[in-house]
């Protein structure tokens, strides 16, 4: 079935804006949606610089009218990138105030929000969000630097954002390569906000910025943020090191000596083996043998390499 060419305009632009500077806390917010509505419980003392930069976006109103366009299934549901204007039916990049820092405290697990942020850049989380559908723990705990966590779905809130990730998707170009849509326009018409996922708005609906300690997720499974989960990790809170190869106590990245044979790692031939330290040399006969034949064996290739070429 073919479809005329939308008019979602995603304008790549360069925004800059100054940071919105706000005092208000919030522990509790509330997505409005065409798919339903639900609450999400803030953390605010454990991600403080992080809830602090989610909320300038709702004090702003930068997520009124702003779209989810992307959804993996039982991974990941994305929004906070991008505006609907139903006025002349086109999506616009949200103005980004100042990047915020990484605070990755808690575990991605199911029901938690997290902040999206560029690849290879820890601290370049704007305004775009995703939750976590499933237990995502084992990748992004540890990937670029650990992906913060800094809410989570209240009550049978997750119905609404499970519905909205079982959604079909569809690439509609761009950032929008994976864009859940509620249903197709008829053949020749445009998509307009009757498909699109539409966060209507977030709004603050409890200012008390002590957490509900019950809704808190486990703690993040790289706690010191190097790529390797703490079961894995000699050292879990040593962000240069992560192995022991000779258990000493000492990390391989400051161990000089990590077979304690005597012998520095970097004159030893054999840095992981306490038994030898120098390569053994070829004199023995068979050795020798199999040196010689290794040399005949050439001799008689190349011979044949100059014969071939005649």
């Amino acid at each position: 079935m073919k479809f005329s060419k939308t008019k979602l305009l995603c304008n790549a632009l360069a925004l800059t804006a100054a940071a919105f500077v706000t005092n208000a806390q919030a522990t509790v917010v509330h997505f409005k949606t065409n798919m339903g509505d639900f609450d999400v419980n803030l953390f605010d003392s454990s991600t403080p610089e992080t809830v602090a930069n989610f909320l300038s976006y709702v004090e702003a109103g930068s997520y009124n009218n702003s779209i989810v366009h992307r959804s993996v299934p039982d991974f990941v549901t994305q929004g906070g990138g991008f505006t609907y204007f139903v006025e002349d039916n086109t999506v616009d990049v949200t103005p980004a105030f100042d990047p915020v820092i990484n605070e990755p405290v808690f575990s991605n697990v199911r029901g938690t929000i997290a902040m999206a942020k560029l690849g290879g850049d820890p601290d370049s989380a704007t305004s775009q969000w995703f939750f976590n559908i499933e237990d995502n723990s084992a990748n992004l705990d540890i990937q670029n630097g650990g992906f913060t966590v800094f809410g989570v779905v209240m009550a049978e809130g997750m119905e609404v954002v499970d519905a909205i990730n079982a959604l079909e998707r569809y690439n509609l170009g761009g950032a929008f390569d994976s864009a859940p849509l509620i249903s197709l326009p008829a053949e020749g018409e445009d998509i307009t906000n009757e498909h699109l996922v539409i966060i209507d708005s977030i709004t603050v609906t409890n200012s008390n910025t002590d957490t509900n300690l019950e809704l808190l997720p486990p703690a993040t499974t790289d706690t010191d943020h190097d790529g390797y989960p703490n079961d894995e990790d000699a050292f879990p809170e040593d962000e240069t090191e992560w192995l022991d190869s000779d258990n000493d106590g000492i990390g391989n990245n400051a161990d000089t000596d990590d077979d304690n044979d005597g012998v520095a790692d970097v004159n030893d031939a054999y840095p992981l083996d306490p038994t030898r330290s120098e390569r053994e040399s070829n004199s023995s006969s068979g050795g020798g043998s199999f040196s010689l034949w290794g040399l005949l064996a050439l001799g008689i290739f190349a011979r044949f390499r100059r014969t071939a070429k005649k």
